[in-house]
């Protein structure tokens, strides 16, 4: 095991359900920076959780979010 391996051990968060902003982007498709713009002008309700300086995202909060977004028509509300 190498260190920086070793070190990822350590700060995987216990819960695998909590992902870090790197990968809440990767599921939902945008950049890291897109969810600290979202998460400081509030302009999306995603939610999210700070554990110190920490953000982390739930895999099932990221995808509930998703389908509350998913639309059957172009209309938007």
């Amino acid at each position: 095991m190498t260190t920086q391996s070793t070190l990822a051990e350590m700060i995987r968060p216990k819960n695998p359900d909590l992902v870090d902003e790197r990968e809440a982007a990767e599921i939902l498709g945008v950049a890291p920076g897109t969810l600290s713009v979202w998460r400081s002008t509030g302009r999306y309700s995603l939610p999210f959780v700070k554990v110190g300086r920490n953000v982390r995202y739930s895999r099932t909060g990221l995808h509930a979010w998703l389908e509350s977004r998913t639309r059957n028509n172009g209309a938007t509300e």
